[in-house]
């Protein structure tokens, strides 16, 4: 869970971050803010997940609440819009930063992004156990380098002369920026059925994980902010290097373009082992689909759920590449936050209302763990998630952008399939 939610995101979102804030302290607050509210969401998403320990996540417990039509429209939505976008922003950022390491050429930035969506995808092909220690690897290896980042921010002295920066007036993104780089907390669900002892594990995961992430990022932006100032901080373009390079030099720079990879690539892993259970699951209900829903015996993975996943992954990383070269606006990494935000939290929010549903229509589990205060717990994620989802809409309509249009027609065209899978199972 710590590998899936610490990709790229602290060092690419805290200086836009700190340019919506009005000072250091509101910084810090606002990630505090936003690990409370991913603690939040990871305890009632502990009470579905341990009540319904069973691969897909969402799906499961959309569908037993809302029925076949909604599980299917968040797994179509997961295989076009959400998981697309979240693993290929972790491939853009990886491919830029690669790119700083050893340059491939003129195409150095796409090969790098493909070829580590394809090469990760083939280690999760190879079975669980191979995605499991790859994604236990590349975790030890970023903590380690995020331990070395914090020490060097905290002993380092700032620079003389604060840099100058401009701040933006819509504070709104802020908190679209925190809770994104949150993001992947929910991701233990989508493989419950194969966790040892769900009941115990499950819980344990999302409420310790999430704790350990929190820490984590403020001691980071602790780190950021003595290192560089909080003006140094907002007209940074490479936080983390920067503070380095306080203590390093240009080595230091080097070295952490080397932990952004490592980050990237840890959380493109667990991006990809979990998604591709999400559609194994509606592979198994939904009949147009059953390639999907084929678990490979040899293997012991959902093969062909992996393969589809890789390709959509890999026609999004390419498609937004070649608009990116048409002049088409903004970096790939900010336009795939805005391509995936709405639908994301529009099923996030549509999941907890999924938990007042089934509490009310059946029994919680006897060993299942249960959220505290409710419904208070679930009412607040759920104030928070529409709060989230009007602001990215928002924002999106406000810089005239196009990619939350494109998402949100992507996830409307699963309709037709939705309710054609529904005709079967009535004609069952």
């Amino acid at each position: 869970m710590i590998g899936i939610i610490i990709g790229a995101g602290l060092y690419e979102t805290v200086p836009a971050i700190a340019n919506n804030v009005p000072g250091p302290a509101w910084l810090i607050g606002v990630w505090v803010l936003g690990g409370v509210y991913a603690l939040i969401g990871s305890l009632c998403y502990a009470e579905l997940a341990t009540a319904y320990p069973a691969d897909g996540g969402d799906y499961v417990y959309l569908t037993r609440a809302f029925g076949r039509p909604t599980g299917f429209l968040f797994a179509w939505s997961q295989l076009w819009v959400i998981r697309p976008g979240s693993i290929g922003g972790m491939a853009y950022v990886f491919g830029r930063y690669a790119t700083e390491i050893f340059n491939l050429g003129g195409d150095s930035f796409d090969h790098y992004a493909v070829g580590s969506v394809v090469a990760l995808t083939l280690i999760n092909l190879v079975g669980l156990r191979a995605g499991k220690w790859t994604q236990n690897l590349l975790t030890a290896v970023k903590l380690i380098g995020l331990t070395a980042v914090v020490l060097v921010g905290l002993t380092a002295d700032a620079p003389a002369v604060e840099l100058p920066s401009t701040q933006s007036s819509f504070a709104a993104l802020a908190l679209i920026l925190v809770v994104y780089t949150y993001g992947g907390w929910n991701d233990v669900a989508y493989v419950a059925a194969e966790v040892r002892d769900p009941n115990r594990n499950i819980s344990r995961a999302l409420i310790l994980g999430t704790l350990a992430v929190m820490a984590i990022y403020i001691l980071g932006n602790l780190a950021f902010l003595h290192a560089l100032s909080f003006d140094g901080v907002r007209a940074s373009h490479a936080v983390a290097a920067d503070a380095m390079a306080v203590g390093f030099g240009d080595l230091g720079r080097r070295g952490i373009s080397i932990l952004v990879c490592i980050s990237t690539l840890g959380a493109i892993n667990g991006m990809i082992l979990t998604g591709a259970r999400v559609y194994y699951a509606m592979g198994r209900d939904h009949r147009a689909f059953s390639l999907l829903g084929r678990w490979s015996p040899r293997l012991g993975t959902p093969a062909w759920s992996l393969v589809t996943q890789g390709a959509c992954t890999l026609a999004a990383i390419l498609g937004f590449a070649a608009m990116a070269e048409e002049g088409s606006g903004s970096k790939g990494f900010e336009r795939l936050v805005i391509f995936t935000t709405p639908v994301m939290w529009w099923f996030l929010l549509a999941s907890v209302v999924a938990l007042f549903v089934l509490r009310a229509r059946e029994p919680v589990a006897s060993n299942a763990f249960r959220v505290p205060f409710y419904p208070v717990t679930p009412l607040v994620f759920c104030i928070g998630a529409v709060y989230i989802l009007w602001s990215s809409l928002s924002y999106a309509l406000d810089k005239g952008s196009w990619e939350a249009g494109v998402a949100l027609a992507l996830m409307v065209a699963g309709l037709p399939f939705a309710f054609v899978g529904r005709a079967e199972k009535s004609a069952e």
